[in-house]
């Protein structure tokens, strides 16, 4: 298929000062006919050359009291400009225009749910783009926790200059080139592109004009995706995670990561009875594993004393498969298992962190939904498994020492993860007699977000659930704290629990759904 030549596309309203002209088509020798060149698919990755590594900025984790929080508040809230890192550029590569850093445009967030669990395997990525813009969003989705294992290298410049860079060099398992020229110059470019390319080689290609005519036959060369600018970071990270997809894995389970504040704050027995609540409310398999080796509780919360568990999946994780990990997980329902610890000192646990993300990425491909308890102390792994979590929950009480520890959580969590939400802030063991406390709205205001939960103090009912190895929700399913555990649950399984049918109801009375009122409604009524 080829374009029209008596279609003229649409012009291009570019707000960066960057030269739309081109040479005329006389310029562009014409070539005999022949089939387009093709990028085909790998048969194996190649060798890349080496790629520049985007480092995150540091993350200052001093302790200021209560009252320097607060004041600090808005600052917290307040988003650092995003700067776009570009190195090992000849002056030469710079388009005529000059693209100055102070022309960059916010680039807008969709999001992070809008593109669902996203895996980018370990391989290199170069990114040649044109706008400031675009050159932004790329080295905002380096830093995100999705491409983690991936390397990118950023550069200035369009497909032209990739063209001259894989002269010398051998190419990446994918590039993402900008052109900002008319469709019928971008064609002629491209397949510049594929006569340096080697085979397997994926390329993204970001234009300026949405046609479906130009799509397609850039399809019909051999190009993996098109993408319309101006970019987000988001959307970049969707594209990419899109064409390394498993196609032998059906699904990659949502994880969720408790890590208490401070010690005693209560961060197992509420992961323990989130996923409870996710599994027998919500009705979704749910997977628990407990991280804290030596001293982990879900065995005794579950009244489960497993013979196997984390501990042997740690020591193996090359030999994880769907058979073994079913062997050494404990069903404690239908719809709940359990990876228990050891919870033994026998052992000085010396796991390695690509271990512990092993382990993780295999249990996500059995269960929708992946709870992880985590132990409170501060480890290579912990500061991993807590920046690559798709959902973070930092439970703390209402005091001065599980401020400070918050705070600093919450400034590495929110450098880690540019593009998602702050983890979320439950509040545990709100209102012990005769204990001074925080206020919640002062705790939160100093960390700059809401606590998503209070759960009062309520010693008796959570006092016999883990003396008799049971949950709240089957030891006080009509207490505060069980309703709470099932609001939780909605909240970061982002699901609806299913309307049970009830009796009919009389005449001339509502039915008793309709009556009742929603869940969210009763926790966040005014008081």
């Amino acid at each position: 298929m080829t374009i029209p030549a008596s279609r003229t596309p649409e012009p291009y309203d570019d707000p960066y000062d960057v030269d739309m002209d081109f040479s005329e088509a006389a310029a562009f020798p014409s070539e005999p006919a022949r089939s387009p060149l093709q990028f085909t698919p790998p048969a194996s990755m190649p060798t890349s050359a080496e790629a520049q590594t985007l480092t995150p900025p540091a993350v200052a984790t001093g302790f200021n009291p209560v009252g320097d929080l607060l004041a600090q508040a808005q600052s917290t809230l307040t988003p650092a400009p995003a700067d776009v890192a570009v190195s090992d550029i000849a002056p030469s590569a710079l388009p005529s225009a000059g693209l100055a850093p102070s022309s960059v445009a916010p680039v807008g967030l969709a999001p992070s749910s809008a593109i669902g669990e996203v895996s980018v395997p370990r391989i290199a990525i170069h990114v040649f783009a044109e706008r400031q813009d675009t050159l932004a969003a790329a080295e905002r989705a380096a830093q995100d926790r999705r491409l983690s294992r991936a390397t990118t290298q950023i550069r200035i410049g369009g497909i032209m200059a990739a063209v001259a860079a894989y002269q010398q060099e051998p190419t990446p398992p994918l590039i993402i080139v900008e052109c900002l020229k008319d469709p019928q110059t971008l064609l002629w470019e491209v397949d510049q592109l594929a006569e340096v390319c080697d085979a397997g080689t994926k390329v993204i290609v970001v234009g300026p004009t949405n046609d479906i005519l130009l799509f397609r036959e850039l399809m019909r060369r051999g190009v993996s995706e098109y993408l319309v600018g101006p970019l987000q970071p988001l959307q970049l990270i969707a594209a990419i995670g899109g064409l390394f997809n498993d196609p032998a894995q059906p699904f990659v389970g949502r994880s969720i990561a408790f890590v208490g504040a401070r010690g005693g704050a209560g961060a197992s027995a509420v992961a323990h009875n989130t996923a409870y609540a996710i599994s027998e409310r919500i009705g979704a398999n749910t997977v628990i594993v407990d991280y804290d080796l030596p001293f982990g509780t879900a065995g005794l919360d579950f009244n489960q004393d497993p013979l196997s568990g984390v501990a042997d999946a740690l020591g193996q994780p090359d030999r994880l498969d769907s058979t073994l990990l079913d062997r050494m997980m404990v069903r404690c329902t239908d719809k709940l298992s359990l990876f228990a610890a050891p919870a033994t000192l026998d052992t000085d646990w010396d796991i390695s962190t690509e271990a512990f993300e092993e382990v993780t990425t295999r249990i996500r491909s059995t269960a929708p939904f992946v709870v992880l308890d985590l132990p409170h102390l501060w480890s290579p792994w912990m500061r991993r498994t807590l920046i690559s979590a798709d959902e973070v929950v930092i439970v703390a009480t209402p005091d001065l020492a599980s401020l400070r520890n918050a705070k600093n959580m919450m400034d590495l969590i929110r450098s880690g993860r540019p593009n998602d939400a702050p983890p979320r802030l439950v509040l545990n063991q709100v209102g012990v007699p005769a204990r001074p406390e925080i206020p919640a709205k002062d705790f939160g205001a100093a960390l700059g977000v809401h606590p998503s939960l209070i759960i009062p103090f309520d010693a008796k009912t959570f006092g016999a659930a883990a003396n008799n190895g049971q949950m709240i929700l089957d030891a006080g399913a009509k207490t505060k704290a069980a309703e709470a555990f099932q609001t939780l649950a909605q909240i970061v399984s982002r699901r609806e629990i299913p309307a049970l049918a009830g009796p009919k109801a009389k005449p001339g009375k509502t039915s008793g759904a309709t009556e009742s009122k929603s869940l969210f409604a009763g926790m966040f009524k005014k008081r």
